[in-house]
């Protein structure tokens, strides 16, 4: 079992909203909190998860208020908490900026922006929806901000190029190719910023390297039905249930079946959303021995009960 291939299924991870913009020096745009911008972006998103990939020359960029970086075409820069953000031909304070308030229309639309000179970068500007309840435990693990450098070949250099293309000459299916090439580029930023961990850091994404956590998280996401008690998971991991206690809930920051409890739940809002199944189907399908307990638990944590949920969500 992987688990961030389980946690991004779960949390509908889906994007295909996306413009280009070429800017001439000197410019510097901010633009809005993504939250503003679910209306029009993706109405049945909980959440936007914006990003840019400079595509050529170079630019600064950052969350809004805070120090900005040196991009190089070919650079991502996504924002998982869908912070404002400015990006600028040079470092810029924010009352110098021209604002972005109004989403561009999207691909193949391209935005002009900046003055007369020649020197100019150009960028793909882009969201990615996803849920936030009834449990995310993947974007409470990231910074406010991941840059991911790109290089001349390299995929998520690439993923412009084939992304600008797709959307300039359509064919059948290219609404799902260009979703899925969307998430593929935010799957590989995720991998890199994996990798880039250090041993002592903590919550979801550093558990998964992690000696015991990460095995503790592949056995609950494998079998997330199965009635585990704590003995059972420290058995499977091969640790105490001191150790395992200790430790996932100093990496992950709550304890294992607390984290399954909330892991459930989240299995079942996705079910709910996506099909018809009956409520007390979905709660058997999650570990839960019937349907009273089942709603009693999804109430709790969602404010709602599962069929008020699923008519919420199938109605956006």
């Amino acid at each position: 079992m992987d688990p961030l291939s389980d946690v991004l299924r779960a949390v509908r991870l889906t994007g295909a909203y996306f413009y280009m913009v070429e800017a001439t020096h000197p410019w510097s745009v901010l633009t809005v909190e993504a939250k503003k911008l679910v209306p029009r972006v993706h109405p049945a998103a909980e959440h936007l998860i914006s990003y840019h990939i400079l595509t050529s020359g170079e630019c600064w960029g950052g969350v809004a208020g805070d120090e900005q970086i040196l991009m190089q075409a070919g650079d991502a820069i996504v924002f998982p908490h869908g912070d404002a953000n400015l990006l600028s031909s040079k470092q810029s304070r924010l009352a110098d900026a021209m604002t972005l308030k109004a989403t561009p229309e999207r691909h193949p639309n391209t935005v002009l922006v900046g003055g007369p000179s020649s020197t100019k970068a150009t960028f793909v500007c882009g969201f990615l929806g996803c849920d936030l309840r009834p449990f995310n435990p993947l974007l409470s693990a990231l910074p406010r901000q991941l840059i991911a450098r790109g290089g001349p070949g390299d995929w998520l250099s690439e993923f412009p190029r084939h992304a600008l293309a797709e959307s300039r000459d359509p064919k059948p299916g290219s609404e799902t190719m260009l979703t899925r090439m969307a998430e593929l580029m935010f799957v590989e930023v995720l991998r890199r910023h994996v990798a880039s961990l250090g041993s002592q850091e903590t919550g979801w994404l550093a558990g998964l390297a992690d000696d015991v956590v990460g095995p503790a998280l592949r056995a609950l996401h494998e079998r997330p039905e199965h009635a585990w008690t704590l003995p059972d998971l420290a058995r499977a991991v091969g640790a105490s249930r001191t150790v395992l206690i200790e430790r996932f809930s100093s990496v992950i920051g709550i304890p294992p079946m607390q984290y399954l409890t909330q892991w459930r739940l989240q299995l079942a809002a996705d079910q709910l959303a996506r099909g018809s199944a009956k409520v007390a189907a979905i709660g058997a399908r999650v570990g839960y021995e019937s349907e009273a307990a089942f709603s009693r638990a999804f109430k709790r944590a969602t404010g709602q009960s599962p069929s008020a949920w699923r008519s919420a969500r199938q109605a956006g």
